[in-house]
C-alpha cells in the first residue's frame, strides 16, 4: 500500500483528495493534517464521506511514516513551508499549488500525464497543473504538435464557485453567485505562464499570445472551455491530429460531438472537440476543476510514480443527469 500524508486537508481539494483515497485500491491516509480541526472527525467538515471513515484530523506531521505527501495549500504557501520543515529524502511530495510549476531551481516535474508521463514516473517531486491551465492545455496542445499556435489565440472559459476555495469571498457568496456571471483577471490570469510553458515544449516555441478571459460561473464544479486557433489547415488533418495526439491518453478523449459540461463532472476526465470554420479552430474542451483540475491528476500522478494502473482509484462516473 501507498501510505500519503495530507497537508491542508480541511479545504475542497483535501476533502476531494481524502474521498479518492479512501476508495483508492493502493492507497492508504496516514494522516490528515489541519491544524485549525485538530481532533476532530474528517466528516465533521467534509460532510460528504459521513459514514465512510472514522479518521480525524491532526496536527502532526509524521512524515517518516508515509512515501508520498500532498500539498493541498493556497498559492505560495509551498515553497514557505518547505523552508521551515524537513520531509525525509524518501518521501514524494506532490505539490497542488502553482509554487513550482514553472521551471527554475528546483527539481519538481511539471505533472500533467498527457505529455510528461515518462518523466512523472521517475519524478520525485511533482508540481500538479493548475484548473483552467489542464483544460487550456488539453485543447491546445495537439494544435502546438501540429505547428499551427503561430498567431495570437482567443480562449474564453467559464469555472464553478469551487475553483475559488472554500474561505467564503464576496464572490462565491450564494446570493451574489447565483443567476450571476462575470469575468476575472482577463489577459492576466495566474495559469498563462504554465500554459505557454507547455506550448513551447510540444511546439518548441510560441510568439503568440494566448488572449484568455476567465469567467465565474453559476455552478459549484466543471470548467467549460473554447480556444480559437486561427489556421489554413485542413480541417479533416486537425480533427485526426488531435485524435491521434490523445490515442494512448487514460482520461483525455476526443469527442466527435459537441460537449456539454455534465460529461465530465464528478470523473477525472477531460474531453476535447473541434469545428472546423473558414480559417479558423473552434476547440472546445471540459474538466471537473477539482479532479482533473486537481486532485484527480494528483492521484494520477501518484500512480505514476509509483508504478502502478494509471487508472486506480479513476474510475468514476459523470454526474449526467
Amino acid at each position: 500500500m501507498i501510505r500519503v500524508g495530507i497537508l491542508g486537508a480541511a479545504g475542497y481539494t483535501g476533502g476531494e483528495l481524502i474521498r479518492l483515497l479512501l476508495n483508492h485500491p493502493e492507497a492508504q491516509i496516514v494522516f490528515a493534517n489541519s491544524e485549525s480541526n485538530a481532533g476532530n472527525p474528517v466528516s465533521d467538515v467534509h460532510e460528504g464521506l459521513i459514514g465512510d471513515t472514522d479518521l480525524l484530523f491532526t496536527d502532526q506531521m509524521p512524515f517518516d511514516k508515509v512515501d508520498v505527501v500532498f500539498f493541498c495549500f493556497g498559492h505560495g504557501k509551498s515553497q514557505q513551508f518547505l523552508a521551515e520543515h524537513k520531509i525525509p529524502e524518501g518521501v514524494k511530495i506532490i505539490d497542488l499549488a502553482q509554487d513550482f510549476r514553472i521551471k527554475g531551481a528546483h527539481d519538481y516535474v511539471y505533472g500533467l500525464p498527457e505529455i510528461n508521463k515518462s518523466a512523472i514516473e521517475q519524478a520525485k517531486h511533482l508540481a500538479n497543473p493548475g484548473c483552467f491551465a489542464t483544460a487550456i492545455q488539453l485543447a491546445l496542445l495537439p494544435a502546438a504538435a501540429m505547428g499551427l499556435l503561430t498567431e495570437d489565440v482567443s480562449v474564453n472559459a467559464i469555472t464553478g464557485s469551487t475553483g475559488a476555495g472554500q474561505k467564503p469571498s464576496s464572490t462565491t457568496h450564494f446570493s451574489w453567485r447565483m443567476g450571476n456571471l462575470s469575468i476575472y483577471k482577463p489577459f492576466t490570469h495566474q495559469h498563462l505562464a504554465e500554459i505557454r510553458q507547455s506550448i513551447q515544449q510540444v511546439q518548441g516555441h510560441l510568439e503568440a499570445s494566448i488572449d484568455f478571459i476567465p469567467y465565474r460561473g453559476d455552478f459549484a464544479r466543471g470548467i467549460f472551455c473554447t480556444s480559437v486557433i486561427k489556421t489554413q489547415a485542413p480541417a479533416e488533418d486537425v480533427i485526426s491530429g488531435y485524435k491521434e495526439f490523445y490515442r494512448d491518453a487514460a482520461f483525455t478523449h476526443y469527442c466527435d460531438k459537441a460537449l456539454d459540461l455534465k460529461q465530465v463532472v464528478n470523473t477525472n476526465k477531460a474531453l476535447v472537440h473541434a469545428d472546423a470554420f473558414e480559417g479558423k479552430i473552434l476547440v472546445t474542451s471540459c474538466i471537473d476543476n477539482l479532479l482533473k483540475g486537481a486532485v484527480g491528476q494528483a492521484v494520477q500522478n501518484m500512480n505514476l510514480m509509483f508504478g502502478i494502473d494509471e487508472k486506480a482509484g479513476l474510475l468514476l462516473k459523470a454526474s449526467a443527469f
